[in-house]
């Protein structure tokens, strides 16, 4: 039996869910960030295990034919997804954190109607464009689409329990954290 809640967020490419939820992990010791596998490539200074799980196509294929994941989908090309042993394990032992695509977070949602869903916004558009832009490590055509994709997640607002504007790292994870303190026993 689970002992802890899950708090699945999302957030527009470039919203800075990473520098976000870093601060929040930092911040509440006993908090789990649940894994997610992808076909992608690593970035500069990410690590197998901490940041994904990088798996071939091939192996991603397998464990979704495996029924071993709790939710998966692709984006920007590639495949991304929960592995549902290791989600479970850090249940048992106290909250977990999962940052996911919207389409992710709905799929969770119908398995887990107990989830929180948390939506990390940008404070406008152009914000986030710059932040993008300010990476240095996305092309002019990423930059594109993620824009077009960012359109398409802020439709989906609605959908979510709550939604925190990161207009400053700090502040938003603060509120983060508050949503997850309410949701202590």
């Amino acid at each position: 039996m689970s002992k802890g809640k899950l708090f699945v967020i999302s957030g527009a490419s470039g919203v800075g869910k990473g520098t976000v939820l870093a601060s929040v992990m930092s911040k509440r010791q006993d908090l789990a960030f649940s894994v997610s596998a992808t076909t992608r490539a690593p970035r500069p200074n990410e690590i197998e295990g901490v940041h994904y799980y990088f798996v071939t196509p091939e192996r991603f294929k397998e464990m979704v034919d495996n029924n071993e994941f709790l939710e998966y989908d692709m984006h920007m090309d590639r495949a991304y997804g929960t592995p549902i042993a290791q989600l479970e394990d850090k249940l048992t032992r106290g909250h977990v954190i999962l940052d996911v695509e919207p389409v992710g977070a709905f799929n969770i949602r119908k398995q887990r109607p107990d989830a929180t869903l948390i939506f990390i916004a940008p404070p406008s558009k152009e914000e986030l464009e710059r932040r993008l832009r300010g990476r240095g490590d996305t092309t002019e055509e990423q930059i594109t689409m993620r824009l077009a994709r960012a359109d398409w997640e802020m439709e989906q607002l609605s959908a979510y329990d709550h939604v925190v504007i990161n207009d400053q790292v700090e502040t938003c994870a603060d509120k983060i954290l508050n949503i997850i303190a309410e949701q202590d026993e």
